[in-house]
């Protein structure tokens, strides 16, 4: 069997044990916090960076440095026959760019996939090709996979702060007039790698059940839904036990956001991922 690497980012989510038992590189995106720079996941906890968020207007994010990536490639060319690099969204973030630059520069044949997210469904991806290596399929064939999985999956997102996503140009400035003139919540979803406008909605509760209901839609498409939350672990909580009672077979999982989504979307933003016709 032909021995295989993963690179990946901190988008992840990926337990630091579980990378270092499968072959998982995680290189972390940078969180800056006023004047301080941060390695996520590595120097501080997202559950630290929402504390800080709550006392600092100047955040923002980065990529890793193309550095980096050269750095890890290097060391990884003479160990393994086959590498896969799988990145957050590239509509989003230059990561998954850096990523195969630095792989072009250190000279090492890599497979490269868009997964077109990150958080919850990058996590799936990567575990679900770990499994499938595990059974003997060639990288063709997860590389294909995954691919499926990509055009399967959902995510939909209620952002707490129109202001940072627009900040970011991911709300447009009629978008963001319009929502604070009319008190309208919008209900996002990620569609080919980029965030648009699924509905505009009056209220956080409308909001919240239509998003429910659009889980529902898929609901027998599906085997598991992630919550996932920027510091907002009571609304998560709800939400998942009211998917439970409904559809008490479907699994659920709660995750706190990663920081970077929090810079943009903002502390409180609530969101449900979930991945059709998937199964390992």
């Amino acid at each position: 069997m032909r021995s295989i690497a993963w690179v990946t980012d901190s988008t992840c989510t990926i337990d630091p044990f579980f990378a270092r038992d499968n072959h998982v590189y995680i290189v972390p995106l940078r969180l800056i916090v006023g004047e301080e720079v941060y390695r996520e996941s590595i120097d501080i906890s997202a559950e630290d960076f929402y504390e800080k968020m709550k006392n600092e207007s100047k955040i923002s994010s980065s990529q890793p440095p193309v550095g980096e990536f050269i750095e890890l490639y290097e060391q990884l060319k003479d160990k393994y026959d086959d590498v896969i690099a799988i990145h957050c969204s590239s509509e989003l973030s230059g990561t998954l760019h850096a990523s195969l630059q630095a792989a072009e520069i250190a000279e090492v044949n890599v497979v490269g996939i868009d997964s077109q997210a990150g958080a919850f469904p990058l996590r799936e991806m990567i575990e679900s090709g770990i499994e499938w290596y595990k059974q003997g399929d060639t990288v063709g064939v997860i590389k294909e996979k995954i691919q499926n999985m990509v055009q399967n999956l959902r995510f939909y997102l209620i952002p707490a702060s129109l202001h940072r996503l627009h900040s970011s140009g991911r709300v447009s400035g009629t978008q963001l007039a319009v929502s604070q003139l009319l008190r309208i919540h919008l209900l996002l979803r990620f569609d080919q790698g980029k965030i648009v406008v699924a509905e505009k909605i009056r209220t956080f509760k409308k909001a919240r059940q239509r998003m429910m209901d659009v889980l529902k839609e898929d609901i027998k498409k599906i085997r598991k839904v992630c919550i996932m939350h920027a510091n907002n672990e009571e609304e998560a909580k709800q939400m998942e036990q009211e998917i439970t009672s409904s559809h008490p077979s479907l699994q659920t999982e709660i995750m706190t956001f990663i920081p970077v989504v929090g810079i943009h979307a903002g502390e409180g933003t609530i969101a449900m991922s979930w991945i059709r016709n998937h199964t390992r």
